[in-house]
């Protein structure tokens, strides 16, 4: 198993050399004219978008961890709590693939309960991560990583950078943050999947859209919460840097 802790090690260096490398070309143009659009919506309407968020994300926390099973991997070694991690994703994705493609069928109409649908299946699949590697969603500080793990998924460069310091360094940080910039996590999850979203409202399209879409945003966040839990358990268990 020393082998195995040795593997992941070097696993986590190569995911955060890639998750720190620079944006393609069509992805920094892409945010550039999503943050130009931003400056033309006003300030009112951003802070309404960005509590309406904060209150939809905090209210599926709740209802997640409720119905989250605690500590299950207690006792299992970090090659047991990935291959149950894998298990959760693979899981988690189909049934995000099957709410993409049900609500790309509908259209518009439908099309506007998928923001809602697949953040609930998000965040109830980084609790199930979480107790996965052991860590208690009970406490305020692990719902307060969970999010971070989430925000570095699905965020710019710059936010990036500065998110996986602070998942880094988490022992020190979680004393110093009280609480989410819910108008920067908001914001950059939106600017993330506008634009294959828009086309997931096309009716009979839409599904097939909706469906890759959905499987990649779960791989995505599935390799990313991954790495993050690996990251701490090592720190706490093998004293990893």
């Amino acid at each position: 198993m020393i082998d195995y802790t040795l593997k992941v090690e070097q696993e986590l260096e190569l995911w955060k050399r890639k998750i720190t490398r620079r944006s393609s070309l069509v992805s920094r143009m892409s945010k550039k004219t999503q943050t130009k659009v931003n400056t033309f919506i006003p300030e009112k309407v951003h802070h309404v978008i960005s509590e309406s968020v904060k209150n939809m994300v905090k209210a599926t926390l709740v209802g997640s961890n409720f119905t989250t099973r605690k500590q299950q991997a207690t006792g299992f070694s970090l090659y047991e709590r990935d291959e149950l991690m894998m298990d959760k994703l693979v899981a988690f994705r189909k049934a995000a693939v099957v709410e993409g493609a049900g609500t790309g069928a509908g259209g518009i109409l439908l099309g506007l309960a998928d923001f809602p649908l697949l953040l609930s299946i998000k965040m109830k699949f980084l609790y199930e991560v979480a107790a996965v590697y052991g860590f208690d969603t009970n406490k305020y500080e692990e719902r307060l990583f969970l999010l971070h793990v989430f925000q570095l998924a699905f965020s710019s460069d710059v936010i990036r950078r500065e998110t996986l310091a602070t998942i880094e360094n988490w022992e020190q940080q979680k004393y110093l943050i009280a609480d989410m910039d819910w108008r920067d996590f908001q914001q950059e999850y939106r600017d993330h999947i506008d634009l294959v979203k828009m086309f997931q409202l096309i009716p009979g399209f839409g599904a097939i859209v909706g469906a890759f879409a959905n499987y990649n945003l779960l791989d995505q966040l599935g390799e990313t919460a991954k790495n993050a839990y690996r990251l701490r358990y090592l720190k706490e268990h093998h004293g990893f840097r």
